[in-house]
Parts: structure tokens; C-alpha cells; sequence
């Protein structure tokens, strides 16, 4: 063919400095020798997709990425893994390094897309290229893409209602961050689910944290003080910091105060004592997820919008009547 191997590695990685004749010339060689062309050469994405997590502390999304995981390999297709680290890789860096690897589609399990003061291009980025992507849980609005969340305001009033049927009247709130669309969808499920109840949620007795044990520790705290009976969280390991504190009060769980979280994640039932929780339903929202991004590679653009799953309250050891009052 007389061209250099310069020249072919130039072509192969799409570099500048190959003229078009020659460019062709290449590849019809490549063509013609049996070579496979490279992804980005084909004129189509590769078999991946981009799994994005905002951590993996939080045992909820490594069970996640094992449930959509599992389900993309049944498709053919490869997960690639994307967890954020504090002062790491952002979730936008991610994003371009997933466009360079011409990823056939995104999954994004949590994220930024769920906070409405976070940074948000890199989603429009991708709406842009035209690239499949799907959400799991609540995502802000002007994000156009298909969405499978858990049932926020029913996982509140399930937790809610078993509380108050056990007597409790003090209940405490402990969320994630203001802008956080689901903490707010709970939030005013929530204060439905009070005013039902006749007994109002108090501002003092609703709290909020990042998204930790050390965090709901802290947070708890400020419902303790307040006297509160019984407390909703919006994270098991929210709700194992609220038992924490209750401990290091000389509080009894349940004797004192009864908490009950939101996941039902490995080893709820494990804990000391086992956790009362709101199960979401990770295997049924994960298998859902990649089958809205499989149509939407194949090219069926039917958006469902947002997908809701009934999430179930399942009662364990960390809830009971309140106490006698003195």
C-alpha cells in the first residue's frame, strides 16, 4: 500500500495529518486483510455502558450495580463501572470519558441529576449526542430522560403509619440535603402523612444531613433533643447513625426511641438491633432500567417518563411503642 506505519496508526486512532485518499486507503486494507475495524471507525458505539454510582459505602448501590450489571450482561453488553470519590473523578469527568470510549448507553444509579444546586451540562451533553441514558430515582426537572424511582411518598407513609399505630406522636424526619428531590419528595409526604395523623410536623422536628452514618449521627442529635419518640430516615445508614446517637444518649433502641430506615440494603437484619425498614426494589427497578435502555439503543423512543415502584416496609427489631411518659 506504501504508506508508513505512522501513517496507519494515525488512521486507526483517528488522529489529524492523513489526507482522505489515504485514510481510505487504509481502511479499505484493512477491509480486504480481515482486519476489524476499530469501534470508533465503524461508525457505530461499542458494546458498553456506563454505570454511574455516586459511591459505593452505601451497600444500596453495589446491589444495584449488581442487579443492572447481571442484566446488561444478559444483553450482550459490558458495564463500566463509574464510582465518584470525594476530591476524585467527577460525574462529569466520567461523562467525557465514557463519550471517548463511544459507550452505546449511561445508567445513572443516584446522582447529581437528583440535586437540584449540583452542576448539570454534562447530562445535556449526552441529550445532545443523542446517547441512551436512563435514571433510577427522582431526578430534577428539564432532564428528559426515562426515570425508575422508588415510591418516595408511599415508602414515608408506610414508615409513617407504622409508627404512629405503634402511639408515637413525636416523630422526627431525618432527610438528605435540601435541594435532594427525593429527601423533598418525602418531605411532604411526610407532612401529609402528620396532618392525617392530626398531629402536624413540627419545623424543629424535621433534620437533615449528607448522606452518611457519621452525618445521621449529628442530625439525630438535634431530633433527640427535641424529644421525638421515633424517627424516619431517609437511608438505612442514616437510620444505624440515629441508633448510634440514641446509644451514646443512653437511649434504648426500641425501648426509647424507634427508628426506622429506607432501603432495606445487606445486613439490616444483621444489626443490633435488626433494623425496621423500607425496602425498595432493587432487583425489579434494575432489571426495569436496563430494559428502557436497551429500546432506546435499538431505537425505540417510547419515553415511559418516570417509572414508580411500591416500595415495602418491612418491620424487624428498632420499632416499638413509645415508652410511658413520667
Amino acid at each position: 500500500m506504501g504508506v508508513s506505519e505512522a501513517t496507519v496508526s494515525r488512521v486507526l486512532n483517528g488522529k489529524p495529518g492523513v489526507s482522505e485518499a489515504t485514510r481510505q486507503s487504509v481502511l479499505t486494507a484493512l477491509d480486504v486483510l480481515g482486519y476489524e475495524r476499530p469501534t470508533q471507525l465503524r461508525g457505530e458505539r461499542a458494546r458498553l455502558v456506563g454505570l454511574v454510582l455516586p459511591e459505593l459505602q452505601n451497600p444500596i448501590f453495589p446491589a444495584f450495580a449488581e442487579v443492572i450489571g447481571g442484566a446488561l450482561a444478559q444483553q450482550g453488553l459490558t458495564p463500566v463501572l463509574c464510582t465518584q470519590t470525594k476530591g476524585g473523578v467527577s460525574e462529569a469527568d466520567y461523562v467525557d470519558l465514557l463519550l471517548q470510549q463511544q459507550v452505546s448507553g449511561v445508567v445513572f444509579a443516584g446522582g447529581l441529576f437528583a440535586q437540584a444546586d449540583a452542576p448539570h451540562d454534562h447530562y445535556h451533553q449526552l441529550a445532545e449526542r443523542n446517547i441512551p441514558v436512563v435514571l433510577i430515582n427522582a431526578s430534577i426537572e428539564g432532564l428528559d430522560f426515562p426515570c425508575v424511582s422508588c415510591d418516595d411518598a408511599v415508602a414515608v407513609e408506610q414508615a409513617w403509619r407504622h409508627l404512629a399505630s405503634l402511639g408515637h406522636e413525636r416523630i422526627g424526619l431525618l432527610l438528605g440535603p435540601a435541594d435532594h428531590v427525593p429527601s423533598r419528595r418525602k418531605l411532604q409526604a411526610a407532612r401529609a402523612a402528620a396532618e392525617a395523623a392530626g398531629v402536624p410536623l413540627a419545623d424543629e422536628h424535621v433534620v437533615r444531613s449528607i448522606f452518611s452514618l457519621e452525618g445521621g449521627q449529628a442530625a439525630a442529635n438535634r431530633l433527640l433533643e427535641q424529644g421525638v419518640t421515633g424517627i424516619v430516615c431517609a437511608s438505612d445508614p442514616l437510620a444505624l447513625g440515629a441508633i448510634r446517637a440514641a446509644r451514646r444518649r443512653g437511649l434504648s433502641v426500641p425501648g426509647d426511641v424507634s427508628v426506622v430506615g429506607f432501603d432495606d440494603s445487606a445486613f439490616m437484619n444483621c444489626t443490633e438491633p435488626p433494623l425496621s425498614t423500607v425496602r425498595q426494589p432493587i432487583e425489579a427497578m434494575g432489571r426495569a432500567a436496563v430494559e428502557l435502555l436497551c429500546a432506546q439503543i435499538q431505537g425505540v423512543h417510547s419515553h415511559p417518563g418516570e417509572l414508580l415502584f411500591e416500595p415495602e416496609l418491612v418491620v424487624r427489631g428498632s420499632t416499638a411503642p413509645p415508652a410511658a411518659r413520667a
